[in-house]
């Protein structure tokens, strides 16, 4: 049956092998165009799609998302179409094309707007804004992750805020804002700490510590490399050795 292969082609995905995915995922997907089921159908083919893309098999992944949104429109699923438009534009991110993304994240927006789906919208601005800070530089990143972190405040998505307050830092910083950036990193590190998402806090400080270096306050530096040297530790981090490198470097009179 379609489901017993998907869920073996759940079972190898989690598992990290993706070509017993692959096989899998597409057993189910010529199962379910036997079946007649356009449901199930689509189904099948967004989770190939899925697996194709992180095998960064984009030709495959796009035949197999094109085909998903078609059945969708046909269904007036909303929310799956503008998911599917989300894959889309991600699809040509990785695969090295950010200038084809932004039409697909555009139509995904006008879908998910009236539909008030507003965790998806999230995400969706903080994609939208990766893809314009490539493109088009810091500005219009700056207020499409401002839009992100209003749909993730309207449903509490913590991960989200996190990850926006970090990378909106992060930009503000390219622009020489520094006042700003602490205030979106500090916010971050909270949101990471709420989390206890160690790695994600960790970045954070990194980047604060700049923002007191740059400022001629590198005790309050060295306090961000102490915590950070910590997470290291405590989740054996490949940057130990420079974080506690440039903390020695710091303490020197």
């Amino acid at each position: 049956m379609s489901n017993s292969s998907s869920r073996l082609g759940e079972i190898f995905l989690h598992r990290g092998d993706l070509s017993k995915a692959r096989y899998w995922y597409e057993q189910a997907t010529d199962k379910a165009r036997r079946s007649g089921s356009p449901k199930a159908l689509s189904d099948a083919l967004g989770n190939l799609g899925n697996v194709c893309a992180l095998l960064q098999h984009f030709e495959q992944a796009e035949a197999c998302y094109r085909e998903v949104l078609e059945i969708q429109r046909i269904l007036q699923d909303g929310n799956a179409i503008g998911e599917t438009l989300v894959n889309l534009g991600n699809l040509k991110i990785d695969a090295g094309q950010p200038e084809k993304a932004r039409g697909f994240y555009l139509e995904a927006i006008d879908m998910l707007t009236p539909l008030e789906n507003d965790r998806a919208l999230g995400i969706l601005y903080g994609n939208l804004a990766l893809q314009e800070l490539q493109l088009h530089g810091p500005e219009p990143a700056i207020d499409a992750f401002q839009s992100a972190l209003e749909f993730h405040r309207k449903v509490g998505n913590e991960e989200g805020l996190a990850a926006t307050y970090g990378q909106l830092g992060k930009t503000f910083l390219l622009i020489g804002s520094p006042q700003k950036a602490e205030a979106c990193l500090n916010n971050a590190t909270e949101h990471f700490t709420k989390l206890g998402d160690g790695p994600g806090e960790a970045g954070a400080l990194r980047l604060l510590a700049d923002v007191y270096l740059d400022r001629g306050d590198p005790v309050s530096a060295l306090r961000c490399l102490e915590r950070v040297i910590q997470i290291d530790q405590t989740y054996r981090l490949p940057q130990y050795a420079d974080d506690r490198q440039r903390y020695l470097s710091l303490r020197q009179p």
